[in-house]
């Protein structure tokens, strides 16, 4: 049985992702977005969110998907902690992903706005189809603003740690070695692996 609280850090992180995404959020009612979403079938849709992440590890994972009011549902029951949902920002191409209860607890305070992340572990999170980020002046940005422009990354996977580009000596930015920091300067910096998660060894 899943514990209350990661079941409510699941329902918490799953609204603020798939919620407005399956409601057609603005700018992003593009083919392949909500429409297209609202119409696969259940089995579809838990296809899709398990392919986030290698298959020794989607085969074990919970799946939420939203019920036709809207709320997150456990679609599929979970044994290893992990739990995949469809899209996680609703754009042109799935953006599905599968992450821990650390993860969980990251989104958690980046969407209430925290000063800091929750997680007291470092989470993990796949995203095996790719995903996307806002870009402007050479800077990869949190929340889209006015000028910036998405850019879709590649199949990769994330660890959810507060990470510093000076003290770890990487990147801020996508380049030739795959690996980079996100968000760096805030607590929410994190490292981008781009790495096809179902091409690792």
């Amino acid at each position: 049985m899943i514990p209350a609280l990661r079941i409510i850090l699941i329902s918490v992180f799953c609204l603020s992702l798939i919620g407005p995404a399956l409601a057609g959020e603005k700018g992003n009612r593009e083919a392949g977005g909500a429409k297209d979403l609202a119409a696969m079938s259940q089995q579809d849709l838990i296809k899709l969110a398990l392919s986030a992440a290698p298959a020794h590890i989607s085969k074990d994972a919970a799946v939420m998907l939203p019920d036709k009011e809207g709320r997150l549902v456990e679609a599929k029951k979970g044994s290893n902690g992990f739990t995949c949902i469809p899209t996680v920002n609703n754009r042109p191409v799935p953006d599905p992903m599968c992450f821990d209860a650390a993860v969980g607890q990251w989104v958690d305070a980046l969407v209430n706005k925290k000063e800091q992340p929750g997680n007291t572990v470092p989470g993990i999170s796949y995203m095996a189809r790719g995903g996307y980020h806002w870009e402007k002046d050479g800077k990869i940005l949190m929340n889209e603003e006015p000028g910036a422009k998405l850019v879709k990354e590649p199949p990769h996977w994330m660890l959810m740690w507060p990470f510093d580009s000076k003290a770890a000596g990487l990147p801020t930015l996508p380049n030739p070695s795959g690996v980079y920091i996100m968000f760096d300067g805030s607590p929410f910096a994190h490292l981008m692996v781009y790495q096809d998660p179902n091409k690792m060894k």
